[in-house]
């Protein structure tokens, strides 16, 4: 039977699933055992697995990312929590070096089935250095699997998968969501494979593309240009390393436009992979240029409204996408028309 849980509380139920059926998983981090996670993500795992399978380390983020590598090759499956994405920086190396060279260099003889969890994205007023989704770091790093999940049925069914997966897996954990409330299905049933999106919306007008906290803002957008007469298709990528082409360009081909919702910055985006791939596959389906909505490249700020003009929200998507479908354009940002404009 499904069960109401907020996306924290369904991530914990995920971890602690898995745990009890492998005891080769375990838990490291800071303050996931006796405090339950700074986010409660872990709350009441110590209490039923104890603490050498749920361990509270020392605020080093390379040691227990390297332990974790070095615990994984040798056949456990360790999860590991970086508090904010930003904390991975000292610890890269361990994990875009190492864990996920591997199999390659040991020529298959050595995997790494571990599974990094961080708190992403804007939304809680952390300011600059604690708010951004920084998938650039890890998406081009062949040899790890990059998941984003946008619910709390998402968070769960993807942190089962990753963690039976038998190579490292990071995942991005939207943190403005973790209060969200939904029915959860638990049990296999409730797992989401890694590497397949999920068609949230149908439409024919445009294809629109998502990613974590920017899915439910676009379903928001969907609905309100729905009132306007254009019906757009809403993709939640969910894993953006391998990310699922052939949803998405089944898509574009059928609605030929392709407008892609990212919540980072303008340069060096996600999107604009899917962009190129719709371009290079899918060029003579396509009505008109796509494009993406987008942060613009300053720091993340920190002051409430400041940061809620930052991120896209579900206005700025429907001015776009409108923009596009009466026009055929591609419609300038947010900050270029107030630029003009001043």
């Amino acid at each position: 039977m499904p069960q109401k849980l907020r996306m924290n509380t369904a991530i914990a139920t995920a971890v602690g699933d898995e745990m009890r059926s492998d005891p080769s998983v375990i838990m490291l981090g800071e303050d996931v055992a006796a405090a339950g996670g700074p986010f409660k993500t872990s709350e009441g795992l110590v209490a039923e697995f104890g603490p050498q399978r749920v361990r509270d380390t020392p605020i080093s983020e390379m040691a227990f990312t390297g332990a974790a590598v070095g615990a994984a090759s040798m056949g456990m499956r360790p999860v590991i929590e970086i508090m904010f994405i930003e904390f991975l920086g000292v610890a890269l190396d361990q994990l875009s070096t190492q864990a996920a060279k591997f199999r390659y260099l040991s020529n298959g003889a050595l995997s790494v089935p571990m599974v990094l969890r961080a708190s992403v994205g804007t939304g809680t007023g952390f300011g600059s250095q604690h708010s951004q989704t920084l998938e650039n770091w890890l998406s081009a790093t062949p040899g790890l699997v990059v998941a984003s999940p946008s619910d709390p049925q998402t968070a769960y069914g993807l942190t089962r998968a990753a963690i039976r997966h038998p190579d490292p897996v990071v995942l991005l954990e939207p943190r403005v969501l973790y209060g969200a409330r939904a029915e959860v299905t638990t049990g296999d049933a409730g797992i989401v494979p890694l590497g397949r999106a999920r068609v949230l919306r149908p439409g024919g007008a445009a294809t629109l593309v998502t990613l974590g906290r920017t899915t439910s803002v676009a379903l928001t957008a969907a609905s309100e240009l729905s009132t306007r007469g254009h019906e757009v298709e809403v993709i939640d990528l969910l894993t953006l390393v391998p990310w699922d082409i052939e949803t998405v360009l089944a898509s574009v081909r059928r609605t030929g436009r392709l407008v892609v919702v990212e919540d980072s910055p303008l340069s060096g985006g996600w999107g604009s992979e899917v962009i190129a791939a719709a371009v290079r596959i899918a060029f003579g389906d396509l009505k008109a240029a796509p494009f993406r909505i987008t942060a613009p490249d300053v720091p993340v700020p920190y002051g409430k409204d400041l940061e809620a003009r930052y991120a896209p929200q579900a206005e700025e998507i429907v001015r776009q996408i409108d923009v596009h479908l009466r026009t055929g354009e591609v419609p300038d940002p947010w900050w270029a028309l107030e630029e003009v404009a001043s």
